[in-house]
């Protein structure tokens, strides 16, 4: 009898053995479709043996090969069963997020592989490099035959892109494959266009999850077939299967996009650099903030250091100002000071970025008789008034409704909205500079498909003043007429309890201050601050990353956080109130008993404590080294599928964003 054992999408650390049928193959890494239950799976198939533990008589059968999805290959296989043993998930379900949504049906349509646009215009021909520039890609290119990971540092208008494209070219030339990592979604569509006026002729494919269905699955086979010889795309891109991958390029390495937080919650940066090093080809991380964790790597000696510390065009760094909302306060979140400046700019006919990291027109509607604020019922957060569509929404579980005409409280008609959001601002922009030409923007206002990339296009045209926007137009866009850009409500980050806090607030005023002055004309960032003599504000004023990085890493050092540390999050959420905490406690008392390596902290209430109806809590563990964490989850994790209630939802997050 020959028998197969097949991984399934379920959230079980084992497959599952079945008989193979005469006349089928089912050879390891071919995907076939399995009774399970009293439905039927898509599954893949891991292992053939001899004999199974299973009786004969009680094993079933496979019922048919999906013969429109190629088998993995074995380089692949250990990709994913590496994500499994490292992110404490089923192999099943690594599978299953690996594969889009379209091949994961049992019963759908037949796909094929079509062949990635390649476009038919003239090539375009590549830039002379600065000396900078060449320096740097003569460092990646030592490498270019074996694992070589590189840490490309380079400021903002640097000219990474270029030395990205550089990079692809070499490896398309020696007739292999590129990966190309960007963060969001909503810088895909201007990196598409530059890459295929590079490379007019090659199949190009992108991925990411706004795509539609049967996008996706011909983009994975493309892949997979090698039809697609550059893919650009998010995280989800990180685990497609590659025919003959010489490259993985990783842009603005920093970003917290990179790590999935629902499901399995895997690090694509840090499964490119894993896949770079299965299959010994070069991996470039670049970004002008660096990761802390990939900047100790450089100190370590484990990646290789290429520095840009010089503008390709020649422009000179914005200079970056704070203005003290104590003594000019803000209104409508705009102070007189801002409002000056942007009305200069826009005189002169240049082009400004207002970037306020809140989306609707205000976070809260507050009642000024009785103290009521819009809330959520469901969720531990308050309602956002998008005033335009007449709606309270909350942001966290997609709840909606309609904005009362009076309190619901105590009846007062006295309803005021409180605190800025994009909408807010744009409004107060119109109010204040009449005659500018003002565009929002945000997730709200580009949900539209194509909206986004109309609105940028219009800037890029000339056709607007001034952007108002949130994290979406905070990097990786360049426009030649922008010259000032005013930050808004950045200080809530300086105070978090969460560790990477002000390294992201870095970053993300980092980013947003390079897109001014990228061309002839000087550029200036105009922070709005309580806190105007903050360190951190100096160090971006300075444009002093290295300063920044080593001062944050010494805090990290003393404090035992990454890199200096290793954690994991143990995740819960139940319906009724206390039984994700009295989990935890149960989990926690399990864990004292299985090492002392391993640090196990008390179980506490989730940042956002409920969500969806759901009340949430949490437990983090951390150990010095990463050998005895993993030793000690996967012992955890046995222990707590025997002993967690159906009642309790839980998940176990290795190297947690968010804590």
């Amino acid at each position: 009898m020959k028998i197969a054992r097949v991984a399934v999408d379920v959230p079980l650390e084992w497959a599952f053995d079945f008989r193979v049928p005469d006349g089928l193959d089912a050879q390891v890494g071919a995907f076939v479709v399995v009774p399970f239950g009293r439905t039927r799976k898509v599954g893949m198939v891991v292992e053939r043996l001899e004999a199974s533990e299973v009786p004969a008589h009680k094993l079933k059968a496979i019922e048919r090969e999906v013969d429109d999805i190629p088998p993995l290959a074995a380089k692949d296989i250990r990709l994913l069963n590496f994500c499994a043993a490292y992110y404490q998930r089923g192999l099943g379900e690594v599978i299953a997020a690996s594969l889009p949504p379209r091949l994961r049906q049992v019963t759908r349509r037949r796909v094929a592989a079509i062949a990635p646009h390649a476009g038919n215009q003239d090539r375009e021909t590549p830039p002379a490099l600065t000396h900078e520039q060449q320096a740097a890609l003569d460092a990646c290119l030592a490498g270019l035959d074996r694992f070589h990971p590189v840490l490309l540092h380079g400021v903002t208008g640097s000219g990474k892109t270029e030395i990205y494209l550089q990079l692809l070219e070499r490896v398309l030339a020696a007739g292999r494959q590129a990966l190309y990592l960007v963060p969001e979604i909503g810088l895909t569509p201007q990196l598409e266009e530059r890459v295929r006026k590079r490379f007019a002729g090659v199949p190009v494919a992108h991925a990411h999850s706004h795509l539609a269905q049967g996008e996706r699955a011909a983009a994975w086979l493309a892949a997979r077939t090698g039809e697609a010889r550059i893919v650009l795309g998010t995280r989800l891109a990180a685990l497609m299967p590659f025919h003959d991958l010489g490259l993985i390029v990783v842009d603005e390495e920093h970003d917290p996009s990179y790590k999935q937080q629902e499901g399995l919650r895997y690090s694509a940066r840090d499964v490119a650099v894993r896949r770079a090093q299965e299959l010994g080809i070069p991996v470039v991380l670049g970004s002008a903030t660096p990761s802390l964790e990939s900047f100790a790597n450089v100190g370590e000696g484990r990646y290789t250091l290429a520095r840009l510390a010089t503008r390709a065009s020649g422009a000179s760094m914005p200079a970056v100002r704070t203005i003290d909302t104590r003594a000019d306060r803000p209104k409508e979140g705009l102070t007189s000071a801002l409002v000056r400046s942007l009305r200069e700019c826009v005189a002169r006919g240049e082009q400004a970025l207002v970037f306020v990291n809140r989306r609707g027109f205000s976070p809260v509607l507050f009642c000024r008789a009785c103290t009521w604020h819009s809330s959520c019922r469901r969720c531990s957060a308050n309602l956002v008034l998008h005033r335009k569509a007449g709606e309270l929404r909350c942001h966290h579980c997609g709840h909606r409704e309609r904005v009362p005409q009076a309190c619901p409280s105590c009846g007062a008609a006295d309803l005021a909205p409180v605190g800025q959001g994009t909408q807010r601002v744009e409004e107060g922009l119109r109010e204040a500079l009449p005659g500018a030409r003002i565009e929002r923007v945000d997730r709200d206002a580009a949900a539209r498909k194509g909206a986004l990339g109309a609105a940028l296009e219009r800037f890029r045209a000339g056709e607007v003043d001034i952007l108002v926007g949130t994290q979406m137009l905070a990097k990786g866009h360049d426009y030649p007429r922008l010259t000032r850009v005013g930050v808004l409500d950045s200080d809530s980050a300086l105070f978090s309890a969460d560790f990477h806090s002000a390294e992201r607030l870095f970053a993300l005023l980092v980013q947003v201050a390079g897109r001014a002055g990228r061309a002839k004309a000087a550029g200036e960032v105009l922070i709005q601050t309580d806190f105007p003599s903050h360190p951190l504000y100096a160090a971006v004023a300075r444009h002093d990353f290295e300063g920044f990085a080593a001062a944050s890493l010494e805090e990290r050092r003393l404090a035992g956080f990454p890199p200096f540390a290793y954690l994991a999050l143990l995740r819960a959420e139940a319906k009724k109130p206390g039984e994700a905490l009295r989990f935890l406690r149960e989990a926690s008392t399990i864990a004292s008993r299985i090492t002392a390596e391993v640090e196990v902290f008390d179980p506490v209430a989730a940042p956002l404590e409920r969500k969806a109806g759901f009340e949430r809590a949490q437990l983090l563990v951390r150990a010095r080294s990463r050998g005895p964490l993993q030793a000690f989850l996967r012992d955890w994790r046995a222990r707590l599928d025997e002993s967690a209630a159906r009642s309790v939802r839980w998940s176990l997050d290795v190297d947690p964003q968010e804590v």
